[in-house]
């Protein structure tokens, strides 16, 4: 569990995303694309579930890709190569269903980037045709971009300024290129809002699509039910049958409320903390 690497990949307006190489070789050598593991940075951090983007039997060596937004992410971003996680679980969740669909469109918002590179490797191994959408607030937070595009067969980056690539939103090119063509899969990882937007697109061109929900969790094990979201109108855990769902099937009213229940107690404990 010991940290082996650090690389800031964005550094701007006070917000970094950051990626850590760390020694797990249990987990590397099992873990499979779209499953995440649990950490506790130090014993006054908290739980947290991260996507592992990448990893090697090898070396037995995992990377993990976060933003610094809360308490823990923060004393996560603190800590430098030699230091040693308190706790570390994984691989938990359900593996991305890979198969040869044919199409693929992979979607990614923000730090949801990081997340999609494993199943966009994993995608290409099995013979998909790969295009893939990458959204960011603007260059600086554009992450991955030379790797993902490395393996895609159509590329397309958005940022909302137009400072890299177009100046747009994801969905939009996701609605553009549904009209001018027939795909066959859609997976869709970032914000909730637009993985909603990117549900309602493709619903109306009837494409099955997948999205990987970043919930609220706390066991990670199915036991405390945290992570709970209505998908199909029944009962399910993020972390025991998800990350991933059909986008179609969620309740996304339900998911965004419950996903925003601690935000301002997050803001006032690093405010306490003197963290920012």
């Amino acid at each position: 569990m010991k940290i082996l690497g650090k690389s800031i990949l964005a550094d701007a307006g006070g917000l970094r995303i950051i990626s850590l190489d760390i020694f797990a070789p249990e987990i590397a050598l099992k873990v499979k694309a779209g499953q995440f593991v649990v950490l506790i940075p130090t014993a006054k951090g908290e739980r947290i579930p991260l996507t592992v983007v990448n990893s090697d039997k090898q070396s037995g060596k995992i990377s993990l890709v976060f933003q610094e937004t809360g308490l823990t992410t923060r004393i996560l971003g603190a800590m430098e190569p030699g230091d040693v996680l308190y706790a570390l679980a994984g691989p938990l969740g359900q593996p991305t269903r890979i198969s040869n669909f044919g199409k693929v469109i992979l979607v990614g918002g923000g730090v949801g980037i990081a997340e999609i590179y494993p199943v966009a490797c994993a995608m290409r191994e099995a013979g998909n045709n790969l295009t893939v959408i990458l959204g960011a607030k603007n260059k600086n937070f554009l992450i991955l971009a030379s790797e993902i595009k490395a393996i895609a067969q159509d590329y397309y980056c958005l940022t909302d300024d137009g400072s890299s690539g177009e100046q747009g939103l994801t969905t939009d090119k996701l609605n553009a290129l549904l009209s001018k063509g027939k795909y066959d899969l859609v997976y869709a990882v970032g914000p909730i809002p637009m993985m909603r937007e990117a549900a309602r697109i493709t619903r109306d061109f009837s494409v099955n699509t997948v999205v990987s929900l970043n919930a609220l969790m706390v066991d990670a094990t199915g036991m405390c039910g945290c992570c709970r979201v209505t998908v199909a109108g029944g009962v399910k855990f993020s972390c025991i049958d998800g990350p991933e769902f059909p986008a179609n099937d969620i309740d996304w009213d339900e998911l965004e409320k419950r996903n925003s229940m601690y935000l301002d107690k997050e803001k006032h404990i690093c405010k306490l903390k003197n963290v920012s």
